[in-house]
């Protein structure tokens, strides 16, 4: 199966991240932030805004001086034995925030031996996730999770996955057409979330960003009910500004 690779913003991102790590992982003592930013080419502001993130997600802490050192989540992913289990609950924190960032039920997808899996989410009462009344393997080309990961695959393998799915018309806005759904794949920006509005579900519009990592494709997406659809572009833009820490979970 062969990748479209366009980095996205979260992607340069969590590149940045693991030259600070990398960084940081040099000096076990401690290392300040003026020795990570000559030691890395970042910026102030940029490094600024970084070690903000990983300190929020445990991969780096602070010493008494101000110092950095790694923290307990980078120990624990970077850890050979129990790895499995420390990236699913690493996961599942990082994505119970975005739901309380967005106020929408978040969801991550992968693409997996050819068909959409989605691995974990997090809802509450008060941000259902959404009724899987079609299996979310067979409906692809109507959820804003299954174009998102489409995207991501060449024309030959995007080809390949409608040809063993057939595209049935779910809602009257699904699209059934294999040439139209292919040229708005093809002509989707990998830095823009992809929109589902009500084309899989009466009363229901999600949106999806891109979260690859190497050869693994995979997709952060949100679902909400019809009567909060005006939030959903902003809530989009939210997750998608906020997909980093997730990249990064499955990138260490």
């Amino acid at each position: 199966m062969a990748l479209r690779h366009e980095p996205t913003a979260s992607y340069h991102s969590v590149q940045d991240a693991l030259r600070v790590l990398e960084a940081v992982a040099r000096h076990t003592t401690g290392v300040t932030d003026t020795d990570i930013a000559r030691e890395t080419g970042l910026g102030t502001e940029r490094l600024t805004t970084l070690l903000r993130m990983l300190r929020r997600e445990a991969y780096v802490g602070q010493t008494a001086d101000g110092g950095y050192v790694t923290g307990a989540a980078f120990a624990r992913l970077g850890a050979a034995e129990g790895h499995e289990e420390a990236l699913r609950e690493k996961l599942q924190r990082t994505l119970d925030r975005l739901r309380d960032r967005v106020g929408a039920a978040v969801y991550l997808s992968r693409y997996v031996d050819g068909e959409v899996k989605v691995t974990q989410y997090a809802d509450g009462p008060t941000t259902p996730k959404v009724n899987e009344w079609v299996d979310f393997r067979y409906s692809a080309h109507a959820t804003a999770m299954g174009k998102s990961l489409l995207t991501q695959l060449d024309h030959d393998a995007r080809r390949d996955h409608l040809a063993r799915h057939r595209m049935a018309r779910l809602t009257s806005r699904t699209i059934t057409s294999d040439t139209l759904l292919l040229s708005r794949l093809a002509a989707q920006p990998p830095t823009v979330p992809v929109l589902d509005l009500q084309e899989y579900a009466v009363g229901t519009v999600c949106a999806a960003v891109p979260i690859t990592a190497g050869s693994s494709v995979g997709c952060l997406s949100l679902s909400l009910p019809l009567a909060h659809a005006h939030r959903l572009r902003q809530a989009a833009e939210t997750l998608n500004r906020n997909a980093a820490p997730v990249l990064l979970s499955l990138t260490i």
